[in-house]
């Protein structure tokens, strides 16, 4: 179990990493929309990794707000983007 662990923690922290470079480099703002989405998803497959290993349910909850979150920051943005994109035309 340790080693899928330490290989879970591996892989999702190089995904962290590239997530956090796409979101101060991002050329617009859907890009950096996209990588904050990913983050709150890397961020839930963390906790549901630790969870796991302990063999608890305490972060459950967290874990759902967390992706909540993600989905309606990303929906709201693409919503004021296509608005936005409507009225530009």
């Amino acid at each position: 179990m340790e080693i899928a662990v330490a290989v879970a923690a591996v892989l999702l922290s190089a995904a962290a990493a590239g997530t956090l470079y796409r979101l101060a480099k991002g050329p617009s703002l859907l890009d950096r929309v996209v990588a904050t989405d990913v983050l709150l998803a890397i961020v839930a497959a963390s906790l549901a990794v630790e969870m796991a290993y302990h063999g608890h349910l305490n972060n459950l909850i967290l874990m759902v707000i967390v992706s909540l979150v993600g989905f309606i920051g990303a929906v709201t943005v693409a919503r004021f983007a296509t608005q936005t994109a409507e009225h530009g035309k």
